[in-house]
């Protein structure tokens, strides 16, 4: 029987199938479980359970394996890891990762800071309809950081914010209106 198995686990590695198809749960179903296990306070459950979805491709758990270990939620903080967790995220299209990218180089933490690299990982989750990367790329353009400032731009990605319900984004045109700056309407 232990002979079985083994060449099972041999086969199934060389075939490449993911432990979560072995497993029947799909990527999906772990990432339940992980939410489920994470909002009731079971942090070390959750890492794991994103952890074994992120390594079978799935972006959200990439992402939310890249937060906790960056923010050491449940394990030691681990930047690099993080890093590179957010970074598949980001390449994979999710607008929360890309965000969160952005934030670490438009801060500067644990990498060089940059602001163009920022600002272009906050336009590429500003055009799935992020809004707090359409804030920071308005508030970024309207600086002027990471490139000329374009206050045209700016203007259109506060409007999208400000839409959405992103309250610094109301804010902040409410302040450019009352300084002159832009056309109140949409």
């Amino acid at each position: 029987m232990a002979f079985k198995l083994t060449t099972c686990a041999i086969i199934i590695t060389l075939l490449g199938v993911s432990p979560s198809a072995v497993s029947g749960e799909s990527p999906a179903m772990l990432i339940e479980r992980a939410t489920r296990a994470y909002q009731v306070g079971n942090h070390a459950e959750a890492f794991a359970l994103f952890e074994r979805s992120a390594r079978s491709g799935n972006r959200l758990a990439q992402y939310h394996v890249g937060v906790m270990l960056l923010y050491g939620n449940a394990v030691e903080k681990q930047p690099a890891a993080a890093w590179r967790w957010l970074r598949r995220a980001s390449n994979a299209g999710l607008p929360q990762a890309q965000y969160e990218f952005a934030r670490l180089y438009d801060r500067g933490e644990y990498v060089r800071q940059s602001d163009s690299v920022a600002m272009e990982w906050y336009r590429q989750a500003a055009r799935q309809g992020y809004p707090a990367a359409q804030y920071r790329l308005a508030a970024m353009q309207l600086s002027g950081r990471g490139a000329e400032a374009h206050a045209d731009e700016a203007l259109r990605w506060l409007h999208a914010a400000a839409r959405a319900g992103h309250p610094e984004a109301r804010r902040r045109l409410t302040a450019l209106y009352e300084a002159g700056v832009g056309d109140s309407r949409p």
